[in-house]
């Protein structure tokens, strides 16, 4: 009798142990996330774009200035009609640090395993299976590699998405609103998922009015930011339309054709590119898939698509954010099918150990150990050569280094286009001769270099291991 009445207190308090075995998992999640995104940042890394285009937008934000990101040449809002950053500011007032985006990024990622579990739990899901999907969602290789790659509003998303499917399932409209809210504010295109999220869940889920919700705001929204916000601060709209030439000049003209011309569309689809894509989408959750379970990817299928369609190759990799929004209703397919037991894979240490493998294979943590560690050499030297950049005047310098110095309300990046003529436009010039980045050779670095060398305007204000801060002799403090 005793046997049983500590066997039913050990049932009882089992789900508060997973609960703190969870939110444990999620911080020092965030934790591992915020210190590798750091490191790499540390290092020169990190780009300006994208990690130094939001800093600089948040920053001007946060300083009441206009928001225009300088190196891009327009106003942040022409870019996805991301008007989130504006709610991200006040951080920005408080201290302006571009460590605040990194830290926002990995705790909001390793966040979402905290709705996964609560909706793994929700589904009948056994409490030790829940908690191994949350675990397989922490080890999914997207989540690690897109911390790694700078910053972007859609990681903001990726937990509220998974929140507020919990919400409408739970009959929360007012929560699930406002997340849809906040979801339409970190990207444009997240209004298509959206969309498709409502049709998911008023056609399959049966949830009417929360579906109904999302189908409408998706839609409204996605037309409001493609054919007028956009337009309105980038009047040549929206730029990636450019990833898919062949099927159209604009968004209304790739969607008619793609409707129209089902053979176009096919070509697209059919290629090899596209087949290695699906297979890294699909092999770290594989073990839990099932053909009669697939009906949450009907939300996912404006993503696909448009990483399927488009010629870009960084949106069929697990390394850029593209795919964020698939990842989501990935994982509600796979606990579709744990919960009726027809997933290959049931036990929690087969879904951990098959997690744990896909993620030492794809999973991008092998770059602290060489690519980037590739400007160890002059790391010092650009280090003291930033801290004599003492005034917010305006920068030019390469895209690794500009990350650093974004706060100001102008900082150009060196390229093989840029005009030569436009230098005496800045106060300060840094140059990383050895390292000179992805948009500038080094023919080109050693050109401005000699320039700069023969200048009557500049003037040396540093030097060591090749890299070099060039001043304006008429600096004005």
């Amino acid at each position: 009798m005793d046997q049983q009445v500590d066997s039913l207190n050990s049932l009882n308090h089992r789900p508060a142990h997973s609960a703190k075995t969870i939110f444990w998992l999620a911080g020092i999640s965030a934790v591992i996330l915020f210190f590798a995104s750091s490191i790499r940042h540390i290092l020169f890394q990190s780009a300006a774009f994208d990690l130094g285009y939001f800093d600089q937008a948040i920053y001007l934000i946060s300083q009441g200035q206009p928001p225009i990101v300088s190196f891009w040449g327009f106003h942040f809002l022409g870019g996805h009609a991301d008007w989130i950053l504006y709610l991200l500011a006040p951080l920005y007032k408080l201290y302006p640090s571009v460590f605040w985006l990194l830290a926002i990024q990995a705790i909001a990622l390793a966040s979402g395993a905290i709705p996964v579990w609560q909706l793994a739990k929700q589904a009948g899901v056994k409490p030790t299976q829940a908690v191994a999907i949350a675990v397989a969602y922490l080890l999914y290789p997207l989540v690690f590699n897109i911390n790694l790659f700078d910053f972007h509003p859609e990681a903001m998303a990726l937990p509220v998405i998974l929140a507020i499917v919990l919400a409408a399932r739970e009959n929360r409209p007012v929560g699930f609103t406002l997340g849809v809210i906040f979801i339409l504010g970190c990207r444009d295109a997240l209004s298509l998922t959206v969309a498709a999220m409502g049709l998911w869940l008023f056609l399959i889920e049966k949830k009417r009015l929360c579906g109904a919700i999302a189908l409408l705001a998706g839609s409204i929204w996605f037309f409001v930011a493609t054919q007028m916000v956009i337009p309105s601060f980038r009047p040549l709209g929206v730029e990636a339309v450019a990833r898919y030439e062949g099927l159209g000049n604009s968004i209304l003209e790739i969607i008619k054709n793609v409707i129209l011309q089902p053979g176009l569309l096919l070509n697209r689809l059919l290629t090899l590119p596209n087949l290695e894509y699906l297979c890294l989408l699909l092999v770290p959750v594989l073990w839990g898939l099932s053909l009669k379970h697939l009906a949450p990817l009907l939300a996912a299928i404006p993503q696909l698509a448009m990483n399927l369609l488009t010629a870009y190759q960084p949106q069929k990799d697990l390394t850029h954010q593209y795919s964020v929004p698939i990842l989501p209703f990935l994982l509600l397919a796979v606990i579709s099918a744990l919960a009726l037991n027809a997933s290959w894979i049931r036990s929690r240490r087969g879904i951990i150990l098959w997690s744990t493998i896909v993620f030492l294979a794809l999973a991008k943590f092998g770059y602290f150990g060489g690519l980037y560690l590739t400007k160890l050499d002059t790391w010092q030297a650009t280090r003291a050569a930033i801290a004599q950049v003492t005034t917010t005047g305006s920068v030019l310098t390469s895209p690794q280094t500009a990350p650093h110095l974004t706060h100001r309300s102008v900082v150009r990046l060196i390229s093989d286009q840029f005009n030569p003529a436009t230098l005496n436009d800045f106060i300060y010039v840094l140059l990383d001769v050895r390292h000179p980045g992805i948009t500038c050779s080094k023919d080109c670095i050693s050109r401005l270099l000699s320039q700069l060398q023969q200048s009557q305007t500049f003037q040396l204000a540093y030097q060591r291991d090749d890299v070099y801060l060039f001043t304006k002799k008429s600096l004005q403090l």
